[in-house]
């Protein structure tokens, strides 16, 4: 009797998996990209009137990151990819 398997080669396993962290960092630099694009841009400063004080200012980071990471599941503007792939050339040359 010859038991077969659906898992695919242990080998091919790592590699996908290694595949997906490499892209998932890819991922949260671009979103930590994009969070100091915004904070540039003015995204969670403070307003002159009737703001939140010290608790907005305090919390404004987190808004700021939360909002990059949204754009980044949404498709991003690409840098995820471009670092993914460039991870992955490096990865045979060490």
């Amino acid at each position: 009797m010859i038991l077969t398997s659906n898992a695919p080669p242990t080998s091919v396993q790592s590699n996908l998996s290694r595949d997906a962290k490499l892209m998932d960092a890819a991922r949260n630099l671009e979103a930590a990209f994009l969070a100091e694009m915004l904070k540039s841009g003015g995204l969670g400063q403070s307003r002159e009137g009737f703001g939140g004080g010290t608790g907005e200012d305090q919390f404004s980071s987190f808004l700021v990151q939360e909002q990059a990471s949204l754009i980044v599941q949404g498709g991003g503007i690409g840098l995820a990819q471009s670092l993914f792939d460039a991870m992955k050339e490096h990865e045979y040359d060490a």
